[in-house]
């Protein structure tokens, strides 16, 4: 079977299977009981119809219309199929739907209009205005699409946009912005040629002209040659980019001679490698025709080496797709009640994109595409639709232009609580790693990575210096640290490398020196003579604790590429415990859905006593109470107050009335399974004297170190969930510790961590 003979099987199948379709509308209100139904619908539902009857500003308060967008097409322009009808262009209005809410989180009615005709077009979407908070136009042919966007942004009071019109216009205008940029170009002077002069390329050319492009600059072609100002059969909106500085007659090829920027909106194969070799220095193509370009992507880099390539397919670099712009532009528009989405909103949506580009990409972008480190530059001009921060990002900055052009009627206020409630639209509840984000961006402190070696922890310590987080200071070969740095592109250029191996000149051996008589003065009882406390602080991760220990650094991480005890001592010896704490201990947090999970001890501890185990909870509490949270402990095992009799059950329960009698406030119960204080319920019926019976525990101790490492490791996988840890309790000053195989999201958790703890030790 051939391959496309496979996908059209398997697409049918996809869209058949099971519920046939895509979406489907799901309630938000329990309908449990008839108590819930009555609140539902009769006779409850009244009071919401009544005072929306009173203030119908309330319909955003009290129904889905604040969240809701219209998908309408009338199937005049699908796709690359044509005009195929309404009923044959629902699948693809219902894969927009789709888009919007896992992209945005947005609902989604799609409307397919039997009607070719104008004003019955205007005329429906009109009555249906009180329904939704936006309107979305699909796949209207041209020029009827102008003319019915036109009436309905003048007539309605809620957001309108063809998407087919400006989706393509804003991501092609923010790639483009960028491969001007990087080949040190500009728009105004720029020579343009743009083949096609549908509805897309119209519009993609007016947002052009407004970054900065000259109409004398811009030659547009249909397929029946240059628009031209001599022409009698332009139609639509085609005159606006009539070009006169060429003659009539001018072919595609003769225009391509000297362009520095070929935008494709047309068709397949029309391109050839003799138009782009002739085209300027350092060129910029955009071959959008989908699902075959204007030119191919092996024969246009074939034909020269100083091109940047586009196209709008997902196999290529550079993917020019509407799905970066339209969700997140409705859900800003949506979240401040915009009456429109103005040319300001939308040229806020450019500059977000672009600028997101520049920035350190996610690990989970470079994991998705099969890359190690995409960096801005001419193969990644323009962000990826799976990078997460296009949310937060791209919403946020056409939210505050409609504020900022007065079309928003429900101002945001708190910008840091709108972010955070972005988020948590598509399940991304980072509440607690977003705080601490937060918390240290405030008072950025200096970080020791002891592991610099390391791709991960060199991206992370990029990151970190870009988004004012913390100032890394790396420990390692200072010619492979270089060497990697610049295999992969990486901006280090300011950031301190040492290598306490290889002292630069007398200030480093200065350093050794003085780090060594530092440690000497601390183990000289120990068993240390001076010369091998001088020896082994050129360790790195003694040398890392000694930089703290002595103020030259407020904390360190290391471990990703050492046992843990080969990091704890040091830090033991080195930095020591607080006063009063006998054993540190090590404690991981899970980002759960039932909101953070703290895991102590997973790092340290073999077997702890009772007495110990009163210790890790107590450490752990005061850790989870800086980060503003109330402490909820559950003392784990495998019986429930008092079903078995076992060493670990025994213990277990010891600890908790030791804790009981310590702290006779705290929220603190066990011995319990680990099911049962994420059961409120089945808790209560069974066991309703426990603590734990108002609310799930967010504190979990384990008996021994193989069970909090089996459990961590396990829920870890097995759920997907984020990790921060392993966090180090109970240090003078703080040290943590990376897992091997972290991430480089991980690896800046665990730095914004240890800037917080560090503030706080302060």
């Amino acid at each position: 079977m051939s391959k496309k003979k496979t996908l059209r099987q398997d697409a049918l199948d996809y869209h058949a299977k099971g519920r046939p379709g895509k979406i489907e509308v799901v309630p938000t209100k329990e309908t449990a009981t008839q108590r819930d139904l009555t609140l539902a619908y009769s006779p409850g539902v009244a009071e919401p119809c009544l005072a929306i009857a009173e203030n119908p500003e309330d319909v955003y308060k009290y129904t889905a219309k604040g969240n809701l967008v219209a998908v309408i097409s009338n199937g005049t322009a699908v796709l690359g199929l044509g005009d195929i009808g309404p009923l044959a262009s629902k699948p693809v209005m219902e894969g927009k739907g789709l888009l919007f809410k896992i992209y945005a989180d947005i609902d989604v009615f799609d409307l397919e209009l039997d009607t070719k005709n104008i004003d019955e077009f205007v005329r429906t979407v009109k009555i249906l205005e009180p329904t939704f908070g936006g309107v979305n136009l699909e796949d209207i042919s041209a020029p009827e699409c102008f003319e019915i966007e036109e009436r309905l942004k003048a007539e309605l009071n809620i957001p309108v946009m063809h998407d087919d019109q400006h989706g393509t216009a804003i991501i092609s205008s923010a790639a483009l912005l960028n491969a001007l940029e990087i080949v040190g170009k500009d728009f105004s002077t720029a020579k343009i040629v743009i083949n096609g002069a549908g509805a897309s390329a119209i519009s993609c050319t007016r947002l052009y002209h407004s970054l900065g492009a000259k109409k004398e600059n811009i030659f547009m072609f249909d397929s029946k040659g240059l628009v031209h100002p001599s022409r009698t059969n332009l139609d639509g909106k085609k005159s606006e980019f009539a070009n006169e500085n060429a003659p009539a007659s001018t072919t595609l090829a003769e225009a391509m001679v000297g362009a520095d920027v070929f935008v494709g909106l047309s068709k397949g194969n029309i391109l050839n490698q003799g138009m782009v070799k002739s085209m300027a220095k350092d060129c910029i193509v955009f071959a959008m025709a989908n699902p075959t370009p204007e030119i191919s992507y092996e024969e246009a880099m074939a034909a020269r080496k100083d091109i940047i390539f586009a196209t709008g397919r997902s196999d290529y670099p550079n993917q020019v797709n509407n799905v970066l712009g339209f969700p997140y532009i409705f859900r800003g528009a949506l979240d401040v009640r915009s009456k429109v989405i103005n040319e300001e909103m939308k040229l806020a949506a450019v500059r977000a994109l672009a600028d997101l580009a520049k920035k350190s990409v996610p690990d989970i972008v470079n994991m998705a595409y099969g890359k190690d480190n995409m960096v801005f530059g001419r193969e990644y001009i323009i962000p990826k639709p799976v990078d997460p921060r296009l949310l937060t990002t791209v919403a946020a900055a056409v939210a505050r232009a409609a504020m900022e052009t007065g079309v928003a009627k429900f101002p945001i206020k708190n910008w840091e609580a709108y972010e955070t409630q972005l988020s948590k639209r598509l399940g991304l509840d980072n509440t607690l790693a977003r705080a601490i984000l937060n918390k240290a961006k405030q008072n950025p402190k200096r970080i020791v990575l002891a592991d610099a070696e390391n791709l991960a922890v060199l991206k992370a310590a990029q990151q970190v210096l870009e988004e004012k987080i913390a100032v890394p200071i790396l420990l390692g070969k200072m010619k492979k640290i270089k060497q990697l740095v610049q295999e992969n592109q990486l901006d280090l250029e300011h950031i301190e490398i040492i290598d306490p191996m290889a002292p630069q000149n007398e200030s480093d051996v200065a350093r050794l020196e003085r780090f060594g008589d530092v440690l000497f003065e601390k183990r000289k009882r120990k068993g240390y003579t001076q010369l091998e406390a001088r020896n082994i602080v050129r360790r790195r991760n003694f040398f890392g604790c000694l930089m703290v220990e002595t103020g030259e650094a407020d904390a360190m991480i290391g471990g990703m590429t050492r046992n843990y005890p080969e990091t704890i001592r040091p830090a033991l010896q080195a930095i020591g415990r607080q006063a009063g704490v006998k054993k540190v201990s090590g404690m991981y947090i899970l980002m759960s859905r039932f909101g953070p999970l703290f895991l102590a001890d997973t790092s340290v501890n073999f077997n702890p006593t009772a007495e110990e185990i009163v210790e890790i909870a107590e450490l752990a509490a005061i850790e989870v109470e800086r980060l503003n949270i109330k402490p909820r402990i559950a003392l784990l095992t495998y019986s429930n107050f008092g079903s078995a009799d076992g060493d670990d059950a025994i213990k277990m329960r010891k600890a908790v009335e030791l804790l009981k009698a310590k702290y006779p406030n705290m929220v603190v119960d066990g011995e319990i399974q680990a099911h049962l204080p994420f059961q409120p319920a089945l808790l209560k019926e069974n066991h309703p004297f426990s603590e734990l019976v108002d609310g799930s525990a967010n504190i979990l101790i384990f008996p021994n170190l193989s069970a909090s490492n089996i459990a961590y490791n396990l829920v870890k996988e097995v759920a997907n969930i984020e990790k921060l840890g392993p966090i180090l309790l109970g240090l003078k000053k703080p040290v943590h510790l990376l897992q091997l195989g972290s991430t480089t999201r991980e690896i800046v958790n665990m730095i914004a961590i240890a800037v917080v703890d560090a503030q706080m030790s302060k």
